[in-house]
């Protein structure tokens, strides 16, 4: 993907730079708001990596302006600013995800790689990660000819897995997505869930489907 980085922090725009070049991306960083809206007039990109605390222009005047022009670029919003009122309002004025500071590279990859996922495939009706398939429209789970009875914690859980399988989830990521928080609770709720869902699907199968990242959170791989 072509990706436009707009960080006005040295150290982390170029530690992000770096690191999404050695992936297979091409990337322009600018630490400017304004370099950046004339960037976006010139050449074509696929995402934006923007914060909203630049120097010059204010991020979401450079978001607004991204809108207003109807540019198809995916935009996720890099912050130091958590609140809810906050990613509030930078959803609200067009970002299509939002990472708070400090973050991990791989939940940055993560993200970057969902929101283009929403916005170059149609709806799916299923997904399949080896022999583990979920239809959506029903909700059934199968793993190979076996069908698994989720609760809706553990289904909504499992779907997040797959739609990111062979990528590193996060117990952030799971927190905002289960509950819509980015709290991570000083219980081992995540933990709980993960445990109950890997008995489930791996009941009667020698292979374990999700596997424990540590420091980092889960993967899910096919068997």
């Amino acid at each position: 993907m072509k990706i436009l980085i707009v960080e006005d922090d040295a150290v982390l725009g170029a530690v992000v730079e770096k690191g999404l070049s050695e992936i297979g991306h091409s990337c322009s960083w600018t630490q400017s708001g304004s370099e950046a809206t004339d960037l976006l007039e010139l050449q074509s990109f696929d995402v934006m990596i923007l914060d909203l605390m630049l120097p010059d222009l204010p991020g979401l005047e450079v978001l607004k302006q991204l809108r207003k022009d109807k540019r198809d670029v995916s935009v996720l919003v890099l912050t130091a600013l958590g609140s809810v009122d906050d990613r509030v309002h930078g959803l609200n004025s067009g970002a299509d995800d939002y990472l708070v500071k400090p973050f991990a590279f791989a939940e940055l990859v993560a993200r970057i790689v969902a929101i283009e996922r929403r916005k170059t495939k149609s709806p799916l009706t299923a997904l399949r990660v080896g022999t583990l398939s979920i239809e959506l429209t029903s909700r059934l789970v199968k793993r190979g000819e076996k069908e698994i009875e989720l609760t809706p914690t553990e289904y909504k859980l499992l779907e997040f897995l797959m739609r990111n399988s062979d990528q590193v989830v996060t117990r952030r990521m799971l927190c905002e997505h289960l509950w819509e928080s980015d709290w991570e609770g000083v219980t081992n709720v995540i933990e709980v869930h993960i445990n109950r869902l890997r008995n489930k699907l791996n009941k009667g199968f020698e292979i374990d489907l999700i596997h424990t990242i540590r420091g980092s959170g889960y993967e899910l791989r096919p068997d």
